[in-house]
């Protein structure tokens, strides 16, 4: 059995193409992992707080003086990390607005991005605290990023890869629907990515 923790940051609903991705990804999963037990955050409904001075101050109190205002801040965000580090696959919607990803999403990632809990220093220098997960990411978009010329445009999956592989997490998976934006038959990308993900997972 395995641990499963998906992100959904589309607030399309079942209009949302990543979340049709995410759908069919876990599907794949308890396919392969039956039984699994499955948390699903849906950062649409339940977003996290952008970061305040007072977040930020707290995330570098240490635990034993933290006040209770600054413990209050912190719970969101230490259930998020603890959920995090217990899981054993993440799955992460993500469509691409702007470039980039949804501000809910960032939102989620800035909460456990936690030194100590999720990455630490040292003398080498930074070490990621989140190992041993495996990652895959549905990703929609209007365009064809993952070609030239606008490849250079895409802000949204060297980010996501950045911020993981800082987090220590070295096994990530993309799934792509493309050119949203121009195609006429939507199922038949849904089609296209449906195969990959039977055939990578």
């Amino acid at each position: 059995m395995k641990t499963i923790l998906v992100i959904e940051s589309s607030p399309r609903g079942q209009n949302s193409i990543s979340r049709r991705l995410t759908e069919e990804i876990v599907n794949r999963l308890l396919t392969k992992y039956p039984n699994s037990k499955i948390t699903v955050r849906d950062l649409t409904k339940n977003p996290f707080p952008h970061l305040t001075d007072d977040h930020i101050n707290a995330f570098y109190t240490p635990d034993n003086i933290q006040s209770k205002e600054q413990k209050r801040l912190l719970q969101l965000s230490n259930e998020a990390t603890d959920e995090l580090l217990k899981t054993d696959i993440i799955v992460i919607g993500s469509p691409m607005w702007n470039w980039s990803i949804p501000s809910v999403l960032k939102a989620w990632i800035d909460h456990i991005t936690r030194v100590g809990k999720t990455f630490s220093y040292n003398t080498e220098g930074i070490r990621g605290l989140v190992n041993d997960k495996q990652v895959y990411i549905a990703v929609s978009r209007g365009g064809f990023y993952s070609h030239d010329p606008i490849n250079s445009s895409d802000f949204q999956e060297p980010y996501l890869k950045a911020v993981l592989g800082f987090l220590g997490i070295k096994s990530i998976q993309f799934f792509y629907a493309e050119g949203l934006g121009s195609s006429s038959n939507i199922d038949e990308v849904i089609t296209k990515s449906r195969k990959e993900i039977d055939k990578i997972i």
